[in-house]
């Protein structure tokens, strides 16, 4: 399905993930990682947003020009499972159409560090995406990030608010790193040039 954006409106580039230090190296929150990384990168940090339960940075990403593009980074201070109320609240604050809202998540049938992004869909279990797709509909742009599937009998939910193991976390950096190069693709360059380039 091919949806047209308006060029001269903003991105919103979400991060998902639950707030406070004891979640901050969780698997969960690997949405997070990724828009501090591009926080970052754009030269911002971020700050409370108004009435919206979250935390915003804007900026541009791309090259100087035309060519570049105004976004909004947000990660939702709500807890994971409530993240479509403050999502939607930037949404409408922003003027964003749904279109050009991006969600990085972690993705349980992936393995991990292997990057899909994608356009619509379901939520997978997810509990970040169903919020969002209940209060907005499916139609938002999704960075999925693996982490594989939990060990022997280890429920799903233990499993995502680890923190990554140690030998994930030698790679941590490298497959952050590539997953907010998919984000800045995908707004730049549009969905099929960055799956070409970042779906393994």
């Amino acid at each position: 399905m091919h949806v047209t954006t308006d060029a001269n409106a903003p991105w919103l580039i979400v991060g998902l993930g639950n707030p406070g230090p004891e979640y901050a190296a969780n698997r969960h929150n690997v949405g997070f990682m990724v828009a501090d990384l591009l926080a970052e990168r754009i030269g911002g940090r971020f700050k409370r947003a108004g009435k919206a339960q979250a935390q915003v940075v804007e900026g541009r990403i791309g090259p100087p020009g035309p060519g570049n593009r105004r976004v909004v980074l947000a990660k939702p201070m709500s807890y994971m499972n409530l993240s479509g109320g403050p999502v939607n609240a930037l949404k409408d604050f922003y003027k964003v159409p749904v279109a050009n809202i991006v969600a990085i998540h972690d993705e349980l049938d992936i393995d991990y560090g292997v990057l899909r992004l994608k356009l619509g869909g379901g939520d997978n279990g997810h509990n970040g995406l169903k919020s969002m797709t209940k209060v907005m509909g499916p139609e938002y742009h999704r960075v999925r990030f693996g982490i594989g599937r939990p060990p022997g009998r280890m429920q799903v939910a233990d499993f995502v608010l680890k923190d990554f193991s140690s030998a994930e976390r030698k790679e941590l950096d490298y497959f952050v790193d590539r997953a907010a190069d998919a984000v800045e693709c995908l707004v730049i360059e549009g969905l099929e040039r960055a799956q070409s380039t970042y779906n393994s």
